[in-house]
C-alpha cells in the first residue's frame, strides 16, 4: 500500500506503522529462501496443491528473522514468508565477525552446535543453516548438526541458538557483577 504512494506523500505517515516496517527499503534488509514445500489435498476432481515457503531475512549487522508463509502459488507463499521474516526480526549479540561463545540450539528432533572460529575460517555450515548465519552478519563460524536435518527444524534450531547468545556486557548486567 505504501509503495503506491509517492515519496513526498510517505513523509507524513508515521514511521512505526506495520506496513512501513514490511516494505521499508531504508533498513537495507536482504532475504533468502531457505526452502519451498509442496502439499496436496486429494479431492473429487484430483489434487489441489498448495505451497509453503521458509525465508530468512537480515541486515548483516546483528538482526535476523525467520518467516513462514503458505499460499496456492510459490511466489505468493515466498512473499508472505518474507513479510513474516521481516516482522519477526530479532537482535543477535555478535563479537566481531563471529559469535561470543559456543552455543547449542534445539528445536524438535534437530540440534545444532555453533562454535566461534578464528578470522579467515569462513562459514562452515550446511545449506539450511548458512542463510541465517550470513544474514545475521557472521563471517567466521563452525557448526555441527545432530539428530534430524529437517529444513524447518534445523533453521528454527539455529535461530534459537543465535537468540541464546549473550555478550560479556549482557552477562555482567544480568548478574550484577564484573566478569574478568
Amino acid at each position: 500500500m505504501l509503495r503506491l504512494l509517492g515519496s513526498a506523500q510517505t513523509s507524513n505517515i508515521k514511521r512505526h506503522t506495520m506496513a512501513d516496517r514490511q516494505y521499508d527499503d531504508e533498513r537495507n534488509l536482504e532475504s533468502r529462501t531457505v526452502g519451498h514445500f509442496r502439499s496436496a489435498k486429494v479431492v473429487k476432481g484430483g489434487k489441489n496443491f498448495s505451497w509453503e515457503a521458509l525465508v530468512a531475512a537480515g541486515d548483516r549487522n546483528g538482526n535476523v528473522g525467520l518467516g513462514y508463509g503458505k499460499a496456492k502459488e510459490v511466489a505468493a507463499a515466498t512473499e508472505k514468508a518474507t513479510k513474516d521474516a521481516r516482522k519477526k526480526m530479532v537482535k543477535i549479540s555478535l563479537q566481531g565477525g563471529t559469535i561470543p561463545h559456543e552455543v547449542m540450539g534445539r528445536y524438535g528432533a534437530s540440534r545444532i552446535k555453533l562454535v566461534p572460529a578464528r578470522p579467515g575460517t569462513g562459514i562452515k555450515a550446511g545449506r539450511y543453516v548458512r542463510p541465517l548465519l550470513e544474514l545475521v552478519g557472521v563471517r567466521d563460524i563452525l557448526t555441527k548438526a545432530y539428530g534430524s536435518t529437517n529444513k524447518k527444524n534445523l533453521s528454527k534450531a539455529t535461530l534459537q541458538a543465535l537468540q541464546s547468545l549473550r555478550s560479556r556486557e549482557q552477562i555482567e548486567q544480568d548478574r550484577g557483577v564484573s566478569v574478568s
